[in-house]
């Protein structure tokens, strides 16, 4: 049972707290902050912002370290990440053919994308080029094309770009590159199909359907940081056949620092997003004006006085 049980709340880490650092690494690095009290590097501080997400999503986790011996902590760690990894798998092998369905259904490029030919994926496909392309470039322009298909030096496609795929309506505002990021219909679509269903991602053009908002705030915090979201649908385009952290020069574990990185620097730029992702997910609620004179109007409250006029006639019939 216990095997069962942490092999499923493993299936959380690779989705909420860390792609890549593993456990131990977190576990280590926390101890070695709590006893420095120093502040730390950026790479100290990514670590400490891990471990509180790690905590946060399984707060039983520090007192069963405590209450283990190494051997069973061990053994936890070990099945934790065995949860993990097979969810990235699930979710990766999900993502590659939904958003090859989505790309085709959306863009209708003449040559279908087929999740099962990647190498007719990434820039190879004209479609994926446009949404792989960094922002500071025009993919209609063919001298980027041909610098890119090349790998020429004037071109390199890394990690300091941020790729088209991740802004709205997949369109680039070059004076103003921070208009728009985070809010393009096949992130959300990615973070649906992975957090809610496959079905609910049909729906991404509109709201959501306004269930309950406080506990979607709650979760709509946790899609900002999504990157394995946006890393995965990155993979999904890309020509990359398996599971890999460089892809050319491309490298995916500085990218989700790069993202991780962005959304810290400013409680603004969070809440705005947060406020979007809110509504793009779960919808928008209108709970709050439900004043107690509107509610009096409606027809639970409205039953309820009748029966109790009725209650009252038949008593004093009697």
């Amino acid at each position: 049972r216990k095997t069962t049980y942490f092999i499923a709340q493993g299936r959380a880490i690779c989705r909420v707290v860390v792609l890549y650092t593993s456990l131990e690494d977190l576990i280590a690095k926390n101890d070695r902050r709590y006893e420095d009290l120093e502040s730390g590097t950026t790479e100290q501080d990514r670590l400490q912002r891990g471990y509180i997400a790690l905590t946060q999503t399984l707060p039983w986790l520090h007192e069963k370290l405590s209450e283990f011996d190494i051997d069973d902590s061990e053994d936890m760690l070990k099945k934790l990440k065995k949860g993990a990894d097979a969810a990235r798998g699930d979710d990766t092998s999900t993502l590659k053919d939904l958003v090859a369905a989505w790309i085709n259904q959306d863009f209708r490029p003449s040559s279908l994308l087929k999740s099962n030919e990647k190498q007719l994926c990434g820039f190879a496909h004209d479609i994926c080029g446009m949404l792989l392309c960094p922002a500071e470039w025009d993919w209609c322009d063919d001298r980027v094309k041909a610098g890119i298909h090349d790998r020429t030096s004037d071109y390199i496609v890394s990690e300091n770009s941020w790729p088209l795929i991740l802004y709205e309506k997949y369109s680039v505002n070059r004076n103003n590159l921070e208009h728009g990021l985070f809010k393009s219909k096949i992130l959300v679509q990615a973070f649906k199909a992975t957090f809610t269903s496959p079905s609910s991602a049909r729906e991404a053009d509109g709201d959501g359907d306004g269930a309950d908002i406080l506990e979607n705030n709650r979760r709509a915090r946790q899609a900002l940081s999504q990157v394995k979201v946006k890393k995965c649908v990155r993979f999904a385009l890309s020509g990359v056949t398996s599971w890999c952290t460089m892809d050319g020069d491309f490298d995916y574990e500085i990218f989700w620092n790069n993202i991780i990185d962005f959304l810290k620097t400013s409680l603004v730029l969070i809440t705005q997003l947060l406020e979007w992702w809110t509504r793009k997910v779960f919808g928008r609620n209108h709970h709050g004006d439900l004043t107690p004179e509107v509610v009096s109007q409606m027809s639970v409250t409205a039953l309820a006085d009748q029966r109790r006029v009725l209650e009252d006639a038949a008593y004093d019939s009697e």
